[in-house]
Parts: C-alpha cells; structure tokens; sequence
C-alpha cells in the first residue's frame, strides 16, 4: 500500500473520528455519488470521432485516480462505481421532471446527511478545507466498509497509527 494512499485517507479520516458520522456517510456519500452519476448520465462529451457519456468519463477517470493511489484501491472503487454507474444509466429513461427529481433529490438528501454526521462530529466537512476530499469520500467509506468486515487491516492499522481509534 502506497505513503499517499495512506497519508490520503489519513487527512480525510481525522475529519471523521465519530462512528455516528461515518455511519452517516455510509448512506451519504453513496447517494451523492449517485446523485452525481444520475445528472451526469444525460450529458456526451464530443470528440472528433465518438460521442462519450460524461458519466462513464467521470468514473474512467475517477478511477484512474484511485489506481494511482493503489491499484486495490482503484479496483475497490471500479466494483463499487461500475454498479451504481449502470442503475444511474436506467435514470436517464425517465421523464425529464422525474429524472432531475431522483438527481437533485439524492444530491439534497445525500449532503443533508453529510452534514448532520458532522453535527456529531463536531467538525466541519474535510472538502472545506481540501477539495479532494470529495473524490477521498467514496474511497474513504469503501475502506472503512472493509475495516468492518475485516479485511485490509494493515491499510486500517497504518491510518490507526496516524489519526487514532475512531470514536464512540
């Protein structure tokens, strides 16, 4: 595992040391990501030669991201986006009122609460202070799904060793 998947995850994770906040996360990131997913799924990106979905384009290269970070992480973030990508991509069937509806609802719903696990947690958003805080989230919430089923316990220890335990 690489120093600046580590070090990522690490800055992100002192946002959230509250259990009740990470719970909350576990549902709101989730469907922001979705949300994300939806409104982008009726947007094309042309090239010369091909009309590109700017919601497949959003997970490539979101995904790059995480490989370069570590390639389980990257693989970890393809299994979880490449499912939520293809139910999104079924939102853009629906009527247009209905379709906008799902995205800005899951958005507004999503951020709702983001921000009343911060309640909890008695700290501001991580993205305030750092942008890529919003591309960590996902990736942040995955990794502690993992913890919790056990797996990948040296990436938990070495963030445990940064931050500390995370909290009641």
């Amino acid at each position: 595992m690489s120093a600046e998947l580590v070090n990522a995850l690490s800055q992100y994770g002192a946002y959230h040391r509250s259990r009740r906040n990470i719970l909350t996360h576990f549902a709101g990131i989730p469907l922001i990501v979705y949300a994300v997913m939806v409104l982008l799924c009726k947007a094309y990106v042309q090239l010369p030669s091909l009309q590109l979905s700017a919601l497949w384009l959003a997970v490539f290269l979101s995904c790059l991201y995480y490989f370069r970070l570590d390639w389980r992480a990257g693989l970890l973030m393809l299994a979880a986006f490449a499912p939520l990508a293809f139910l999104a991509g079924f939102s853009a069937l629906l009527p247009l009122g209905r379709w906008l509806a799902l995205g800005v609802g899951s958005f507004a719903v999503g951020w709702a609460l983001q921000f009343w696990g911060h309640h909890f947690e008695g700290r501001k958003p991580a993205f305030v202070d750092d942008l890529r805080g919003l591309i960590i989230g996902p990736l942040f919430v995955a990794v502690e799904a993992l913890f919790l089923l056990g797996a990948w316990k040296s990436l938990e220890h070495a963030i445990t060793a940064k931050i500390g335990p995370t909290r009641a």
